[in-house]
């Protein structure tokens, strides 16, 4: 190795001598290109200074600071005096060419010094070469201009979003320069200085537009604006910022557009989100509803907005009902799908408005109507579909389903949901008992909806119902093959057909003390024999006021069948071993109080088909009354069904009071099981979060009265499950 260039002195000379050739070829003075010989001379005299014999690390150290030296003086001497006397655009421009030449300038000596950056720089971890060069640029030139840069930069946006065209590639070249100020990938100079200047510049613009637009544009024109906007700047970022700004320049264009003048925008009386859902503006809704869905809080007031609407709409129906039917129930079901229809299409199925639609229905949906609490009207509502002779008759069965499905859906509105059961359950049992069930089919369906919404416990006892009705049907064909199989055994030609029912699963029914004609009783013995045999360890117990008879009148005229309760069949069948009774010896024979034999003996007597003549001939039933076989009777039916008054008028209302009286006697029991249940996993627990646990607990199934609670607290307590703590009455201990 030439001895020559073991001296520093000498070895920096030459060195200086490529980075002033390097700084003509920069700055596109005449001055030809190195050469390979030129570069590795560059290269071998920094590797010298690097690897002296013995290694002198205050050179190799002086030559990392000559390399940031040289960058300095060719900024102060070349770059900066350029730089400063430019304006405006022109000093972009200028910023652009001068960075670029400086790369350039970076890219050659880190060429150069290689040997420095693997030796030195690495081993005593300094800046990189590149990095110097970069740091340079930094404190001298960007330290000093970026404000004016800026300005600027933030006037050439400003224009090119007033219209104006501007020169995009321009300011993409200045910021990717403030992108590569920061050595690392932390974007720093970029966000500090550029990136919140930009932000707070699209604030103050936005900001001045929006107070304009609110007051010139209706809603829908507004959101379009907006809409334009935000597009506009998603496709300004991506031609010259960096990407990561794109959600910032969004949500700042969004707060001063829709969450500063959210309320005015909303609220416009013509125009506002009212004035679209009236107008079932669904394409502008929809606008709406996507635009303000990218904004925290942005959905809030459209949903409260709807929720009124909803709320205003269904109470009106409520307060305008005069009786309690069931058209009622069309309607709000007719309103609960035309609002789904909102939340399902233009609100995308969102939690807000689901909220929003579900709150607004629990207002009227557990209010009464015309002094009839809805969860009657669905009860109604339902056996209007379900019962022979119902609305279901004149509907396809898709209709039907769609009807009980809107059934199940309102009735999770409803906070007395077991007061709805209790009523369907009565209903369900007159059609069944009485065959005036439209469709078998129909009674699974909404069973199912009703369990798959509210769970197997809930339609328990109205399933087991329907199964009792079904092996009834069995049991009656094995009655009659009983009845062949035993010749001994005789119903003297009577078709009996007994329903067999479950007594814990359906309602409570009157029973009414009754002394059977002969002909009746030979029934009852015939099956309690079969049902004995067939069973082991179970009572019947005949519920009379729930039996129908079909019974053959002759009279004079012809034979006509007629169709009447069992009380009203033993009144009758009394007469074809008498020809004239009186009050008291028929209420003798069969053993019943006057509130049941006045309406029965009305009923055949009194209305419109008189089966028995009464003396005296008056329009009421007294205990001095007399009565015989009417021969003379006749109508222009084969078949009449007697119905008595008391069905018709009394029996809905008494029926109403039991059902009442048996939920208020199954809630004192939930209660009781919802305490003792909470104490038992609990042990110990303070009366208020008792009350707390047990309104949650029972809530599914009905709106618990917290006076309720207190008093079963006391009851339980009396009853030794629980007790009061002596120190602190306002803890409860359980007792095992």
């Amino acid at each position: 190795m030439d001895a020559k260039f073991n001296n520093f002195e000498k070895g920096w000379a030459n060195i200086h001598k490529s980075i002033s050739k390097l700084n003509r070829l920069v700055e596109g003075l005449r001055e030809p290109s190195f050469t390979t010989e030129e570069y590795t001379t560059s290269y071998t005299n920094v590797y010298n200074i690097c690897h002296q014999r013995p290694p002198n690390i205050s050179d190799v150290r002086l030559l990392y600071h000559k390399y940031g030296d040289e960058y300095k003086a060719y900024i102060a001497t070349t770059v900066l005096p350029l730089l400063e006397e430019k304006q405006g655009e022109f000093l972009l421009k200028e910023l652009v060419h001068r960075w670029a030449n400086y790369k350039v300038k970076i890219r050659w000596l880190t060429h150069f010094f290689n040997y420095l950056d693997r030796c030195y720089a690495k081993r005593e971890k300094l800046p990189t070469l590149r990095e110097v060069g970069i740091m340079c640029f930094r404190e001298i030139v960007y330290a000093k201009l970026n404000a004016r840069v800026i300005d600027v930069m933030i006037d050439l946006i400003e224009r090119e979003r007033d219209g104006e065209q501007v020169d995009r590639t321009l300011l993409k070249n200045v910021v990717d320069m403030f992108v590569e100020m920061d050595t690392g990938e932390q974007l720093e100079y970029y966000r500090r200085d550029f990136e919140v200047a930009m932000l707070e510049g699209t604030g103050k613009y936005y900001s001045r537009k929006a107070s304009s637009w609110i007051l010139e544009n209706s809603c829908p024109d507004y959101v379009g604006k907006v809409e334009k906007s935000l597009k506009i700047e998603r496709e300004r970022v991506s031609h010259y910022m960096h990407s990561t700004s794109e959600q910032k320049v969004v949500a700042r264009v969004q707060l001063e557009l829709l969450a500063v003048y959210k309320t005015q925008l909303l609220e416009k009386e013509d125009s506002g989100f009212l004035a679209l859902l009236h107008d079932h503006n669904v394409e502008d809704l929809s606008r709406v509803f996507r635009i303000y869905l990218e904004i925290p809080e942005g959905l809030d007031l459209g949903a409260n907005i709807f929720k009124q609407l909803i709320t205003s709409e269904g109470t009106a129906l409520v307060e305008q009902v005069e009786n309690a039917l069931t058209s009622i129930v069309t309607e709000i079901i007719e309103l609960h799908n035309k609002y789904m229809a909102y939340v399902n299409g233009c609100f995308e199925n969102h939690d807000f408005f689901k909220r929003a639609i579900k709150e607004a229905f629990e207002v009227f949906c557990n209010k009464d109507v015309a002094g009839t609490s809805f969860a009657e009207l669905l009860s109604m509502f339902c056996d209007e579909m379900l019962r022979e002779g119902g609305a279901s008759e004149k509907l396809s069965d898709e209709a039907v389903e769609e009807n009980l499905e809107a059934v199940t859906k309102l009735l999770e509105y409803v906070s007395d949901k077991d007061l709805f059961m209790e009523f369907y359950k009565t209903k369900l049992s007159h059609r069944l008992l009485f065959g005036k069930s439209a469709n078998q089919e129909y009674e699974k369906c909404i069973l199912t909806k009703l369990k798959q919404h509210h769970g197997i416990e809930f339609t328990r006892k109205t399933e087991k119902m329907i199964i009792d009705i079904e092996l009834s049907k069995e049991r009656h064909e094995n009655f009659k093959k009983y009845l062949q199989d035993h010749p001994d055994v005789t119903t003297r030609g009577i078709d009996l057909n007994v329903t067999v029912l479950t007594a814990i699963s359906w309602p409570n029914f009157n029973s009414v003390e009754l002394n059977l004609p002969d002909e009746m009783l030979k029934c009852i013995d015939a099956f309690t024999g079969f049902y004995n045999e067939k069973t082991q360890n179970r009572r019947l117990t005949w519920v009379h006021s729930q039996g129908t008879c079909n019974i053959q009148g002759m009279f004079e005229a012809k034979t006509i069948e007629l169709n009447v309760t069992t009380c009203q069949a033993a009144v009758l069948l009394l007469f074809n071993s008498a020809d004239k009774l009186s009050y008291s010896e028929i209420m003798t024979r069969l053993n019943i109080n006057d509130d049941e034999l006045v309406p029965r003996l009305y009923s055949l007597s009194c209305s419109k088909h008189k089966i028995l003549k009464k003396t005296p001939n008056t329009a009421t039933v007294s205990p001095n009354d007399s009565f015989e076989f009417n021969s003379k009777f006749t109508d222009k039916l084969r078949k009449i069904r007697i119905t008595p008054p008391m069905q018709v008028a009394v029996a809905v209302a008494e029926e109403k009071k039991k059902v009442l009286e048996d939920v208020d006697r199954d809630r004192r029991y939930a209660v009781d099981a919802a305490i003792v249940r909470i104490m038992k996993s609990r042990k110990v627990v303070s009366f208020q979060q008792l009350i707390i646990e047990c309104v949650e607990l029972l809530s599914p199934k009905f709106k618990p009265d917290i006076q309720v609670i207190k008093k079963r607290i006391e009851d339980l307590i009396t009853r030794d499950y629980l007790e009061r703590d002596e120190d602190d009455p306002n803890m409860f201990t359980y007792i095992a």
